[in-house]
């Protein structure tokens, strides 16, 4: 059975995308004479739950731990409350106990977190958390730039929306790749979505950052063509590169790499879409050096290659 947590003043869309997921999967899976894992909407107390929109689910009250093969805890406003119950977080690590799938949609990494289970684990939760996450739990290996992330059987995905990817993630493993890409299909979506989650970031929409990193950001545009290591980055702020890269991502919500990478990807996107510069010419005045490389950057963070935009913005 796949359960579903949510409490009041929980994220709608946390809940209804990955049930949407496992419902589509599941019709699938029963036409090609496989059985499917029904789905229960759970909470501490039976009854209508009220989410943030004011829209209510009917949830069922937990019931046993044995009874679950998946359970995703839901994110939203009133994360506070399950982090804090005692007998949510019981019932959480009764299930992770078993082996069982535990995931987490956005700040439902808070409830995963408070049972204990992300403790020396890799995780992510919603980029706009990662400041306040670090510094509640700094022995969580936080990934800010994930979408979703698994160690063993426990599964963590960022801002809402990406619930939706880690359940698509958990229907191949269950049923294949014909399925999940079937139900992606039916969903209009991408099998895999390209980029990882810092392409939503405030750090992305500074063109002139500040902050604690304001000015070195700012030194960084200014200089793209420099190789601009952590080292590099950590020395002119005058830190350690631990030191660094910890401070740097609870500032801005993900890696000195990661942002390094999205003002190249910035710039050399202003150039190939308003001039007719060589590709080669922007990657390498740009830092990519390698056109190659720098396409990969522009398939992760946009879906397409530098070559597409430039055609798209000539049409346009």
């Amino acid at each position: 059975m796949i359960g579903v947590l949510i409490y009041p003043d929980f994220q709608l869309l946390d809940a209804a995308g990955p049930i949407s997921v496992f419902e589509i999967a599941g019709r699938y899976a029963e036409s090609c004479g496989r059985g499917a894992a029904p789905i229960k909407v759970i909470a501490a107390t039976s009854g209508p739950v009220r989410s943030s929109s004011g829209v209510e689910m009917l949830a069922r009250k937990f019931g046993s731990p044995s009874a679950f093969t998946t359970l995703i805890i839901v994110g939203g406003q009133g994360v506070s409350l399950p982090a804090k119950c005692q007998t949510t977080l019981n019932f959480v690590r009764g299930v992770a106990k078993r082996g069982a799938r535990v995931a987490s949609v956005c700040s439902g990494a808070y409830v995963l977190a408070e049972a204990g289970l992300l403790s020396g684990r890799p995780a992510t939760t919603h980029w706009e958390r990662t400041r306040d996450f670090l510094k509640r739990y700094p022995d969580v290996k936080l990934e800010p730039d994930r979408i979703f992330v698994r160690d063993g059987n426990i599964w963590s995905s960022a801002g809402i929306t990406a619930g939706i990817d880690l359940a698509l993630a958990m229907v191949a493993e269950d049923h294949g790749d014909e399925i999940v890409q079937k139900t992606a299909r039916q969903l209009v979506l991408y099998h895999r979505r390209s980029g990882g989650q810092s392409q939503f970031s405030q750090l992305l929409e500074l063109k002139a950052p500040t902050g604690r990193f304001g000015p070195l950001l700012t030194w960084a545009r200014e200089h793209l063509e420099a190789r601009l290591t952590v080292d590099d980055l950590a020395e002119r702020a005058g830190m350690s590169a631990r030191h660094f890269t910890r401070a740097f991502i609870a500032e801005t919500g993900t890696t000195p790499s990661k942002a390094i990478e999205r003002l190249r990807i910035e710039e050399a996107r202003a150039r190939v879409q308003s001039s007719s510069e060589a590709i080669e010419r922007v990657a390498e005045t740009t830092g990519f050096r390698d056109p190659e490389r720098m396409r990969r950057a522009f398939i992760r963070a946009f879906g397409q290659p530098p070559q597409s935009l430039r055609r798209a913005a000539r049409i346009g």
